[in-house]
């Protein structure tokens, strides 16, 4: 796969508990292999989390698990900026001044926050409304170029292209127009319980493989996915759920999809399942040990992400000045 080089890249993650399969395959493995060649911008994005109910008492713990688990899985903070969305003020600040510019009807077209509000009823809030736009600062501060997303942000990266051109076109050039950059192969991994359902840890404990699950979960887990009647092991003939199965497989195995196929041709979704546990633990096991290695380290983990805010907060602070400016409020 050839990877873009003297790019700025930003993406984050929120911090709502254990991180999956599909967070470190959709997202966070391609960020680490983004991080040679560009600069690279990776944030915790805790004001995200807020949008929904969730544990004040948690946070701050899921925060360093989430910090932890971007450092085990390879993120260094030599190469990238890893810090906390809210230890960095013109986020919010700037998201006000887009929200200015951003009409209502753009908003309520918005597929996430259609599902989230059928979901929360009652407890929407004008934060979860409001989330595209403060995304949309979130890349913006940054001038990136691109953006690393899964299939279901797209509609997110639209939004923030349509924001940069109008206030572009408003008040002089002002922003880079960002574009998305949806990794080959696995960037929608599906959950385990439902292939046409994303891998979400808000979903049933068995839908998603945690990061931090014991190699008898992970067993368990694969064991129990689902699958199609017909034993056919094809990433073209398969059904949905086996070809999320062979997605992750190949994810993780680095061979072709003919190579896969004739490996895993014999022995049915029993051999597909126990091959499949036996890659994913053996990848996991050193992510395993380094993460409980820095996670008991919560000094040295605040002290890069501290380093990570200042960083940020310099090239933040200049995007947020010169927008200030040409809106007459500096």
């Amino acid at each position: 796969m050839n990877l873009p080089s003297g790019q700025t890249i930003l993406s984050g993650i929120q911090p709502s508990g254990v991180l999956h399969l599909g967070n470190y395959l959709g997202a966070i493995k391609q960020w680490v292999a983004l991080q040679d060649n560009n600069t690279a911008y990776y944030c915790i994005v805790d004001e995200h989390a807020i949008t929904v109910p969730y544990d004040k008492e948690k946070l701050p713990e899921y925060i360093l698990d989430t910090a932890a688990t971007y450092l085990a899985a390879g993120l260094d903070p030599t190469k990238s900026t890893v810090f906390v969305q809210s230890h960095v003020p013109a986020h919010t600040e700037l998201a006000w001044l887009l929200g200015t510019l951003t009409p209502l009807g753009e908003l309520k077209r918005m597929t996430q926050f259609k599902e989230k509000e059928n979901k929360q009823q009652a407890e929407s809030n004008l934060g979860l409304f409001a989330y595209p736009v403060l995304q949309a600062a979130d890349i913006l501060l940054y001038q990136a170029d691109l953006v690393p997303v899964g299939e279901d942000q797209t509609q997110h990266i639209e939004l923030t292209r349509d924001i940069a051109k109008r206030f572009n076109n408003k008040f002089g050039e002002s922003f880079t127009i960002p574009k998305a950059y949806l990794p080959e192969g696995t960037s929608r991994i599906m959950s385990l319980s439902d292939p046409t359902a994303k891998m979400s840890k808000s979903d049933l404990d068995k839908s998603y493989i945690a990061l931090t699950d014991e190699p008898d979960a992970i067993r368990q887990k694969i064991k129990s996915a689902v699958t199609e009647t017909e034993p056919v092991i094809s990433f073209t003939k398969s059904g949905p759920a086996v070809q999320n199965l062979l997605q992750i497989y190949e994810a993780f195995s680095q061979l072709s999809r003919p190579a896969i196929e004739e490996k895993l041709s014999t022995g049915g979704h029993q051999k597909l399942k126990e091959s499949l546990a036996d890659i994913i633990i053996e990848h996991l096991q050193p992510l395993q040990e380094k993460y409980a290695d820095l996670r008991s380290d919560e000094t040295a983990l605040k002290k890069v992400l501290a380093a990570g805010a200042a960083k940020a907060n310099e090239v933040a602070s200049k995007t947020l000045h010169l927008v200030k400016e040409k809106m007459g409020l500096a």
